[in-house]
């Protein structure tokens, strides 16, 4: 199964990411340094997040995949830094 999933942190902002092997343990690869400017080293101490499987389907070609990827940061606009932690695709100015 090829999923794309939402991550939504306990400050409300998300990263949306795909995985192509279905994996319970796979969080994306969003910049930890963009994370980490946003919480105090208290609030980091109980860190919750959630992942929510936003889209799935059994035989999508990767280039599918990371095109509904891309469908799905620009309608969340997890690209945009006050909502979310995607860094691409760049916003334009």
């Amino acid at each position: 199964m090829k999923i794309i999933y939402k991550i939504t942190y306990p400050n409300g902002k998300i990263y949306v990411g795909s995985d192509l092997t279905d994996s319970i343990n796979y969080f994306g690869s969003a910049n930890s340094k963009f994370i980490e400017k946003d919480f105090t080293r208290e609030e980091r101490r109980d860190f919750t997040i959630r992942k929510e499987i936003i889209w799935e389907s059994e035989n999508p070609t990767k280039s599918e995949v990371i095109k509904k990827e891309i469908k799905f940061i620009k309608l969340f606009k997890s690209n945009e830094s006050s909502i979310g932690y995607n860094q691409f695709p760049k916003i334009r100015d």
